[in-house]
């Protein structure tokens, strides 16, 4: 049996199991020495008879065989079938006192990897090293295989046995599915799938999303955030469903998994299921008017956490004729499939119910008032632009939409819901087909006397040190977290509550109080940026601040008491003021440059003429407006529109940003038309982390 030479292994490393088939043992001495010389941690073991080369192949499992060829232990001819027992194939290096041409040849032929010599001590030790090399490299690969293998094999098993739908789609292309897929879809087989653009199995509307999804992910720079869309399926029926997208591997390359979970029907799952078939109206999938006015409620109980809410009031216009071509009870039918496209326009935090018969009662948050106006004149385009089959009848139908703002401290819907509907008649007696919301006019004293109140306030919190800025995440679609933020402030009245922006800042604006509100914020955020380690903060500015030509001066002594860069700092206007008051942004965005601070324009597309604004003022960042980002991922004509503003932007080297992005739709659109960071309730709520 062989025996080991005598010689300890090094501390640093595992030792390089060396089999050494020779009479000699100081022909081992040698090989371990020169070896060892060369950083090899050899552990060689003494084979004196080829009898038992089998079962030292077997128990020590060599990671190279040197072999005395001129003893003749080992016949040539065999060194093939040795190599072939082991996998990978061990090394066998010949040694030999003389090495020709020939004797090379011969080894080579006979299945060795080379032949040296002991007089040439450096040439064994760059043949070992390669083929050490070579043999490990083989056997990470075999390793590598057989793991594939071994994934792919549980690959399979998983899906065919999950009752998630599962297909595997590479290149835009269904590479596999299991049979979960296939039932949902409809189909019999795999054949009818394989090879077919994935895009085919969902609706129109849905591809934009899923095109940017699918492309983010084949990329790695996907979250597992649920789309929603519309599968078409295979009797031409569309199905509304939530689906996660991932990367996996098919064979040797990258695929993107899409993945729709399955409901599991346990009991508890039925029991909520019965629950709200209870709360919601058959034929509509909405919630009854009486757990709608219930929920509305207890929405309304809970404060507000940023931007604003409205009750929306929907209603099909000439209904009357509807009904007498339809009937009543093909009239319901109509109401049903106007009802499914109000229900796929509704955001997740979106409540929605039958109000009355024919109309629909919404509360909606959003970031401002524009968004809420976008949203329902997307919702109004979308009913237009639907061809209802209503049983051999086809019919086209408009819509009117009604709003009535909750104001921050209402808890009961009876004000904003009569404002609704007062806004929809309205519009109706307009003639329809739009979007209404009813102003309130206050007269001039009530005004004055509210001012009154808050100047007070506002001047009370700025001595008392009673603002505080709380920050949003600016996350990047490029893979890298930039540690951007947006700060917005907040003041707190004398028992401590916050007071939202939405409160206190007209009445600042009325009365010439947003300078020293600006200043507070500034001073605030560069106490940040000197005590902590971020990336950009963005901070708005007001008109009244844009028109103060003693902003740079204050900046400069601000910058000698405080230790940060001034980079960090990014001052942004928006496109309304920038407009209005063109000169004073583009003076104030060149002095900020001379000083180191970065400059941005939001609400970018806002305005009319968004081309000049930028020539002009050249920002270092640019905001797209977030009422351009309601209903962007199912409109072709937003998404152009989008388009153009980022390509505005990156001609005058601007990075671009998407202002109040609220579901990973619109993100995975955005994403595909080329933005770069984004913003909103979607990413992070404001609240959740306090600056200062």
């Amino acid at each position: 049996m062989p025996q080991s030479a005598a010689t300890p292994s090094p501390s640093n490393g595992t030792p390089v199991p060396v089999l050494v088939l020779t009479r000699q043992q100081d022909h081992v001495e040698s090989i371990n020495s020169t070896l060892r010389r060369a950083g090899h941690a050899v552990h060689c073991t003494w084979l004196p008879d080829a009898a038992d080369l089998g079962d030292a192949m077997i128990q020590i499992n060599p990671e190279l065989l040197v072999v005395f060829a001129d003893e003749r232990l080992l016949p040539l001819d065999t060194i093939a079938d040795l190599r072939a027992r082991s996998q990978p194939p061990v090394p066998v290096i010949l040694v030999s006192a003389e090495v020709t041409d020939i004797t090379s040849t011969a080894a080579l032929r006979a299945g060795a990897q080379d032949i040296v010599s002991l007089s040439h001590p450096e040439r064994i030790q760059l043949v070992c090293s390669r083929e050490l090399r070579a043999f490990r490299l083989e056997r990470a690969l075999n390793q590598t295989v057989s793991s594939a293998r071994e994934y792919q094999r549980a690959l399979a098993a998983f899906m065919e046995g999950s009752a998630d739908a599962i297909a595997q789609v590479q290149e835009g292309i269904v590479v596999d599915a299991n049979p979960a897929w296939l039932e949902l879809f409809g189909f019999a087989d795999t054949d009818a799938v394989h090879g077919q653009p994935v895009m085919d199995f969902f609706d129109r509307d849905s591809h934009a999303a899923l095109k940017g999804g699918l492309s983010a992910c084949a990329t790695g720079k996907w979250a597992n955030h649920p789309l929603r869309v519309s599968a078409r399926l295979a009797d031409g029926s569309l199905l509304p469903l939530e689906m996660v997208l991932a990367q996996g591997e098919f064979g040797d390359e990258t695929v993107v998994n899409f993945c729709i979970p399955s409901r599991r029907r346990d009991s508890s799952d039925m029991e909520q299921r019965l629950t709200e078939a209870v709360r919601k109206d058959p034929s509509t999938g909405l919630l009854h008017r009486a757990y709608l006015l219930e929920d509305l409620r207890t929405q309304l109980g809970q404060p507000v956490p940023g931007g604003v809410r409205y009750v929306a009031m929907l209603r099909p216009d000439r209904m009357d004729t509807v009904v007498s071509q339809l009937g009543p009870l093909l009239a319901e039918e109509f109401i049903a499939q106007v009802a499914a496209i109000a229900r796929d326009e509704a955001a997740p935090g979106d409540l929605c119910g039958r109000f009355t018969g024919s109309s629909f009662l919404f509360l909606v948050a959003r970031g401002t008032v524009k968004d809420v106006e976008a949203w329902a004149e997307n919702l109004l385009a979308k009913i237009s632009a639907h061809i209802y089959k209503v049983g051999t009848r086809t019919l086209s139908a408009t819509a009117t939409v009604g709003l009535g703002l909750v104001a921050a401290k209402v808890t009961d819907p009876s004000g904003p819901v009569n404002d609704a509907m007062a806004a929809m008649q309205l519009a109706r007696e307009a003639g329809g087909n739009a979007v209404r919301l009813l102003d309130h006019v206050d007269n001039d004293a009530r005004v004055e006397a509210n001012d009154k109140l808050w100047v007070h306030h506002i001047k009370a919190a700025l001595m008392e040190n009673r603002f505080r800025l709380v920050q949003q995440p600016v996350a990047s679609l490029l893979g890298e977290d930039k540690g951007m933020f947006d700060v917005l402030v907040r003041m707190l009245d004398e028992t401590g509550k916050e007071v939202l922006p939405s409160e206190f800042i007209p009445a600042a604006e009325r009365n010439d109080l947003m300078k020293n509100i600006d200043r507070w914020v500034i001073g605030a955020a560069m106490s940040f940026c000197s005590t902590r380690k971020s990336g950009v903060i963005f901070v708005r500015l007001s008109k009244d601040t844009v028109e103060d030509q003693s902003l740079p001066t204050w900046l400069s002594n601000q910058l000698r008491g405080n230790r940060f860069e001034p980079g960090r700092l990014c001052f942004q206007v928006t496109q309304e003021v920038a407009d209005q008051f063109l000169l004073p942004t583009q003076a104030l965005r060149e002095q900020l440059g001379r000083q180191g601070f970065k400059f941005a324009i939001e609400h970018f597309g806002a305005g009319a003429e968004p081309r000049v604004l930028i020539e002009h003022v050249r920002p270092d960042f640019v905001k797209i407006e977030g009422s351009l980002m309601q209903g962007l991922a199912g409109n072709p004509a937003l998404q152009t529109r989008v388009k153009h503003l980022i390509l505005l932007a990156k001609a005058v080297g601007a990075q671009t940003i998407a202002e109040r992005v609220e579901d990973a739709n619109t993100m995975a659109v955005l994403w595909q038309l080329g933005i770069e960071f984004v913003q909103g309730y979607f990413i992070h709520k404001p609240e959740d982390v306090v600056l200062g």
